[in-house]
């Protein structure tokens, strides 16, 4: 049985029918066309489809849209509107994250809430807050660098990894 909802979603009303256990990402993706937000394991594992609901991280592939009641919903597609989204995603840019990019939404989405809840934080907390998103390109690394640049305004929040080019010449053998 099919339900009317108005949500607030991205600071915009939004009336929309749909069943009341639907998961909030089909009610994004498929209803009202914000793509930006991605399925990836269904069960609240990967953090791809990571939305926030007043302020806090949440999977929307779990999320029935009936329990979301009077909340404000954001996605990746606003997220760069708040402060900490733009710090976030230029920090992303600056350390060129993504490789193919798929979880990178979620990702964001739980680097910016993890910035609201604590502006300036550490180590542990960056790996806390973003264990439960996977990187199959295995980027973590750019990712906490990506925070710490974003958390600071710091470029060398990141400590990178010079190779010096060798000092010695091969020989050619003639």
């Amino acid at each position: 049985m099919r339900s009317t909802f108005t949500l607030t979603i991205n600071d915009e009303r939004r009336t929309f029918s749909a069943p009341h256990r639907m998961p909030l990402l089909w009610v994004l993706r498929d209803l009202l066309a914000l793509t930006g937000t991605k399925f990836g394991c269904g069960i609240a594992q990967c953090g791809a489809c990571t939305v926030h609901l007043d302020g806090r991280a949440v999977r929307s592939c779990v999320l029935p849209v009936g329990e979301v009641g009077d909340g404000k919903i954001t996605t990746i597609e606003a997220v760069g509107g708040t402060d900490n989204g733009e710090k976030v995603q230029r920090a992303w840019m600056e350390i060129e994250v993504a490789q193919c990019g798929y979880c990178q939404p979620g990702q964001i989405m739980a680097a910016v809430a993890l910035l609201n809840e604590r502006p300036a934080p550490s180590d542990f907390e960056i790996d806390a807050a973003m264990s439960g998103n996977l990187c199959r390109c295995g980027t973590y690394p750019r990712i906490r660098g990506a925070i710490k640049l974003a958390a600071t305004g710091k470029t060398d929040a990141m400590r990178t990894l010079i190779i010096e080019p060798s000092t010695h010449s091969e020989k050619k053998e003639t």
